[in-house]
């Protein structure tokens, strides 16, 4: 995934989503990142990989890793939803077709 892409979407959804602030826990330290987060969800939704998969290397359970999954794609849908998760128009039809045509593809 591109950087600028993925620091947009951890932006987006630790502004708008309360789950990915991040907190202090009972003992006073630093709970999981934003980053740390995210970076557990999307391998989860990319790859449709198990959730324990994450734990050695970002240091979060399986639960945790359902839950920033469950989170992510909620936040996703509320922020981005309208923009690019709805049925294209005319326009965006259109548009594509002229991609198609200036890079060449066939059959797309």
């Amino acid at each position: 995934m591109n950087k600028d892409l993925f620091l947009r979407l951890v932006h987006g959804v630790s502004e708008n989503v309360p789950f990915f602030r991040q907190r202090r826990d009972a003992t006073g330290r630093f709970g999981l990142s934003p980053l740390q987060k995210c970076a557990a969800a999307i391998p989860l939704l990319a790859y449709g990989t198990a959730a324990d998969t994450v734990d050695e290397y970002l240091r979060l359970g399986e639960s945790t890793a359902l839950s920033c999954l469950h989170h992510f794609t909620d936040g996703i849908i509320q922020l981005f939803g309208d923009e690019y998760l709805r049925r294209p128009t005319p326009d965006d039809l259109q548009r594509l077709l002229e991609m198609r045509d200036k890079r060449g593809f066939p059959g797309m």
